[in-house]
């Protein structure tokens, strides 16, 4: 990134959103409409209903992602096509076991193979639905996955950040595999995964904030936008990975846990901000991610972007309506204090942006 561009990101809030919004979101839109219609023609109701709600209900999620598209100043079609569908594979695949009534592990595994596989460009192919109830969906997950897998491989780089970027993908597969399973046995098979990982972390963390850091797709998403440079040196992937896992993917996923307590609480769904003790205690441990985010954001390739990510995740979660509620009030209060008056102007634009319906 130029250092005149770099510098223009963070000048003012309005200049970010702008740029965000004007380069980023039309992007969105386009390759959504085209998944919509994919999924629209899919012959199983039960698969084609939740194809549709995903779209429908998770668009923000790629809208968020879509940022990452807008960062280096090539490739920006093949990053937002790889970013797009490999989000929908997420949102689609989490609606299919959260939804169907399944519990079997197997299932799961079997389904995310769609994950893993839409991120190495020349890989083999795998049945998705060999396990699940419903399986007639017309090619649609397998032309997610090679959509995907079609971006990456123009990307000059990807070849070096593969290995970091598939380290975060088992992770992540990992966890969506064992937070569907039945409820009584997740949290034991989630505490005894995640043991060995707490042991290789220097910093004191609990379970269920490494298990919210497995979750994110953010780090994925900064080593595809690396893999769009011409020179990319591994250890730059490195540094990227150990930025975002724990620290940057824990904070964006505490965050969205955080706001989704009580829809989570309703629907009997696993909430990983629910294991703090208190609401203070929240604020002080997403305050503290917040401050190790953003100390790992300083040593990156392009540190005013990836500043700029940091300081947007409170301001973009905390101006969700849910954050309103009552019980919120004071965990947004702490975080919105701890990150500062950059933070918060966001924070008030972001309230805009919602109210007129843009995010």
């Amino acid at each position: 990134m130029p250092n005149s561009y770099a510098a223009a990101i963070i000048v003012t809030p309005f200049l970010t959103l702008t740029s965000f919004l004007g380069r980023a979101f039309p992007g969105v839109n386009r390759e959504l409409a085209g998944w919509r219609r994919q999924a629209a023609a899919i012959p199983d109701l039960h698969l084609r209903e939740q194809a549709l709600t995903s779209l429908a209900l998770k668009k923000f999620h790629c809208q968020g992602g879509s940022v990452y598209a807008v960062w280096p100043r090539r490739y920006r079609r093949e990053l937002l096509r790889a970013i797009v569908s490999l989000q929908t594979i997420s949102d689609y695949l989490d609606n299919l076991c959260d939804r169907a009534g399944v519990l079997a592990g197997e299932s799961f595994r079997q389904l995310h193979l769609a994950f893993t596989d839409a991120l190495i460009p020349g890989g083999a192919s795998h049945d998705y639905y060999a396990a699940y109830p419903y399986q007639r969906d017309g090619g649609y997950l397998q032309a997610l996955v090679q959509a995907c897998r079609a971006s990456l491989a123009a990307l000059p780089g990807y070849a070096r950040v593969q290995e970091e970027v598939l380290y975060l993908a088992a992770l992540y597969c990992r966890l969506q595999v064992t937070k569907h399973i039945e409820p009584g046995k997740r949290q034991e098979e989630l505490q005894a995964w995640l043991r060995p990982l707490l042991d290789q972390i220097s910093a004191r963390l609990y379970w269920w904030e490494l298990a919210a850091a497995t979750g994110s797709t953010l780090g994925i998403f900064a080593l595809m936008a690396l893999a769009a440079r011409e020179e990319v040196r591994e250890q730059e992937a490195v540094r990227v990975r150990e930025a975002y896992f724990p620290w940057i993917g824990g904070l964006h996923i505490l965050l969205d846990y955080l706001i989704d307590q009580e829809e989570d609480r309703a629907g009997g769904d696993l909430n990983f901000c629910a294991f703090y003790r208190e609401g203070t205690e929240a604020g002080r441990r997403l305050s503290y991610f917040w401050q190790e985010s953003l100390a790992a954001a300083r040593q990156l390739p392009d540190p005013a972007f990836h500043l700029l990510v940091v300081r947007g995740l409170p301001a973009l979660y905390l101006s969700d309506t849910k954050a309103s509620q009552e019980d919120q009030l004071p965990v947004r209060q702490v975080i919105l204090q701890t990150a500062g008056p950059f933070t918060r102007r966001l924070y008030r634009l972001c309230r805009g942006l919602r109210w007129a319906g843009i995010v």
